[in-house]
């Protein structure tokens, strides 16, 4: 089972049916989705089961529906154990980007994290779940997914917004601090902190 969100709201990849309540179920090889983005984002449905037989071809399947974004992101602690967030388009975030020609997918999370926050010095300790959405971009929507890794480092200089991606403010929050930023940002990050 898969999950991708339209806003905060999932498309649950499923081999299962199940009784409808406020989901709605469709095949995965028929659904049309552009109708099941629109859906979601003009109806009170909260979410959406697309069902295929084989759980070995539900994702690679749904991934051929809309153009791919490969994006890298980071969890990142500092030695206060602290959790590094951005917030952008008035929602607290973790920084991610889209991997460049040529990048592996992890020197690409490391980039995108001391591009967007200023952070240095960082070193990947294992890999996270990876997370999957759709967005809209010059009227097209596309599927971007992201490979998220926890990261550490030592760093304790300023932190500095990638202002010229909408990043507004980078902190570092403690576990109360994290649980109220999560209360204002997405279902994605959510899963992650």
């Amino acid at each position: 089972m898969y999950t991708i969100y339209v806003g905060n709201k999932p498309i649950i990849l499923t081999t299962e049916i199940e009784k409808e309540t406020n989901f709605k179920t469709f095949l995965l090889k028929s659904a049309n989705i552009g109708k099941v983005i629109k859906l979601l984002n003009t109806t009170g449905l909260e979410g959406v089961h697309l069902v295929h037989s084989n759980k070995d071809k539900l994702l690679k399947l749904f991934l051929k529906l809309l153009p791919n974004v490969v994006a890298g992101g980071g969890k990142t602690y500092n030695s206060n154990n602290e959790i590094l967030f951005i917030y952008r388009n008035n929602k607290w975030d973790l920084p991610k980007g889209k991997r460049e020609r040529k990048e592996t997918i992890e020197e690409s999370a490391i980039r995108e994290v001391e591009e967007e926050t200023g952070v240095k010095g960082l070193s990947i300790t294992k890999a996270l779940q990876t997370t999957y959405h759709i967005f809209k971009r010059n009227g097209k929507h596309k599927i971007k997914v992201t490979y998220w890794f926890e990261m550490k480092t030592d760093f304790n200089g300023e932190l500095q917004p990638e202002q010229s991606e909408g990043i507004t403010k980078v902190q570092w929050l403690d576990d109360a601090a994290s649980k109220k930023a999560l209360e204002n940002s997405y279902a994605n990050i959510k899963l992650l902190v």
